[in-house]
């Protein structure tokens, strides 16, 4: 729970970030400089172009920033988009007002030279040109503010799903049968009232598995050869409950030393093999295990006998334990579609499941 809350902490610092000071004064700049040059080149007059992109500057940042933090969070954020729009063209044509006066008393009577004649009053083409061009500002900055916005969000749902996984998988692989634990400690206690031999050696494989589920569990991959010596484990403690009436053949194949594969995925395998092999079939249980390296992959199979009373029929999904229907879903969660392949099936009354996944 404290590593969830870790790394949600660690979202939020990474996702919500703000625009800063600074990129509001390069942006700007930027804009400044070139719409200067831009109209000093087609006056032919910098000083003219200069006088006029000053006033028009403070004007296009008073509309930008008055759309983008106030009437679009107020309005187009609650969909009220009449008002909003009512309110745009407020805006705009206030500051059509500002600038025709500001450019009349403080740079030239002509308040339009690049248009058709000389514009002295507020007519009617001005007032259209002007105010689009002060809406082409808007939009513009509007654009890249939503832009970021977008991408800020769904880089924190690509995190926060992200987050979730990874809590799912680590929940998946906590998920071994309690069942497990209570029959280890129960055969513990009569190996230690008949004061056998093997007490110790029990205590002490299954401190070694208990030891490496807590402790060795929690990366995305594992080491294979770690895998192994935990089914081995796992295997040595169902050998003393059993006794003589399981029969494990266990066969590895194949470079396994820099091999990989996600934490306790096999293990599912292995327990399923007893909860519906070995726990349901009276005498001698044979539980045949094969790790196989070809490549980049390991192939995993593992066989038991079914049921004398269901030898006919299909095994359905296991619905307890880690069980068939968490493998799956590991898989579909830890690994993409062409690095696995699994395959279970019923087959001369052996049930058989063959693993393909990539190490």
């Amino acid at each position: 729970m404290l590593h969830a809350i870790r790394n949600t902490i660690h979202i939020t610092k990474d996702t919500n970030y703000t625009i800063t000071l600074k990129h509001h004064i390069i942006f700007w700049l930027v804009y400044f400089l070139f719409t200067t040059f831009r109209w000093g080149s087609y006056f032919n007059d910098y000083v003219y172009a200069f006088k006029t992109t000053a006033l028009g500057f403070v004007i296009h940042m008073i509309l930008s920033y008055f759309n983008i933090y106030y009437l679009m969070p107020k309005f187009i954020y609650k969909r009220k988009y009449i008002i909003y729009i009512i309110l745009v063209m407020v805006a705009l044509f206030m500051m059509l007002l500002a600038k025709f006066y500001l450019t009349y008393f403080m740079v030239s009577h002509n308040v339009w030279p690049e248009g058709p004649e000389v514009t002295n009053e507020l007519t009617l083409n001005y007032s259209i040109e002007m105010m689009l061009g002060e809406l082409y500002v808007m939009t513009f900055v509007a654009a890249i503010k939503v832009t970021l916005d977008w991408l800020k969000e769904h880089k924190k749902l690509i995190e926060v799903e992200k987050l979730q996984l990874e809590t799912e998988l680590r929940f998946l692989r906590t998920q071994i049968s309690p069942h497990f634990f209570f029959n280890t400690l129960n055969n513990i206690y009569s190996l230690s009232v008949a004061k056998s031999d093997k007490t110790p050696k029990t205590i002490l494989k299954l401190s070694e598995l208990m030891r490496y589920l807590l402790h060795e569990t929690h990366h995305k991959r594992q080491h294979l050869s770690k895998e192994i010596i935990c089914l081995q484990n796992y295997l040595d403690l169902e050998r003393i409950r059993y006794g003589d009436l399981l029969k494990i053949n266990i066969t590895i194949s194949g470079e396994i030393e820099d091999k990989k594969i996600a934490p306790m995925l096999l293990l599912s395998f292995i327990e399923n093999s007893f909860k519906h092999g070995a726990n349901k079939n009276i005498g001698v249980v044979e539980i045949q295990i094969d790790f196989t390296i070809i490549d980049e992959f390991l192939y995993f199979k593992i066989s038991n006998p079914l049921p004398a009373i269901t030898n006919t029929q299909q095994i359905a999904p296991i619905s307890g334990g880690i069980g068939i229907g968490n493998v799956k879903k590991r898989l579909k969660l830890g690994y993409q579609p062409d690095e696995y392949k699994l395959d279970i099936n019923t087959t001369n009354g052996l049930y058989i499941v063959n693993l393909k996944i990539k190490v």
